[in-house]
């Protein structure tokens, strides 16, 4: 999906589902990692990541932008537009938008084995084996290997 598409997609949207034009830019931002979009207060302009179109489709991707328009229309018109606000749910649930974005970021777990009795314990920050021991029979752990999964 290009710029422009994605830009026209959002006008389509604001009309349909807020019966408001959006009057801002709308644009893909690969720095995003871990959320769906983001509205920036001072320029009213929307980013999205690419990754909820590339992964999850466009269904998914019209839920993100839905959400990002409630805090467009609601911060223009001057009415709680936080996360937290009641005005903020009520036009999230009445739009029908995504309160979360779906997962986008993988997690590194690391696994460790206790040399003594054999245990596997997973964590998802390494930890010093120099100074930690198994919680089971307090023997030595070792580091076995790092193991992508998604969050």
């Amino acid at each position: 999906m290009t710029k422009e598409e994605l830009q026209l997609l959002v006008e389509k949207v604001s009309l349909e589902f807020f019966q408001q034009p959006f009057l801002h830019q709308a644009s893909f931002n690969r720095r995003l990692k871990t959320t769906g979009g983001r509205y920036h207060l001072n320029s009213h302009n929307l980013d999205f990541n690419p990754l909820i179109f590339e992964r999850y489709g466009i269904k998914e991707l019209i839920n993100v932008i839905k959400h990002e328009l409630c805090h467009y229309h609601l911060h223009l018109t001057g009415r709680g537009y936080q996360h937290k606000d009641q005005d903020f749910k009520q036009l999230l649930k009445k739009t029908g938008g995504s309160r979360y974005a779906p997962p986008l970021a993988s997690v590194a777990i690391q696994l460790y084995r206790c040399q003594s009795c054999g245990k596997s314990i997973q964590r998802r920050r390494k930890i010093d084996t120099k100074r930690y021991v198994c919680g089971n029979c307090h023997g030595k752990l070792v580091f076995v290997n790092t193991v992508k999964a998604s969050s």
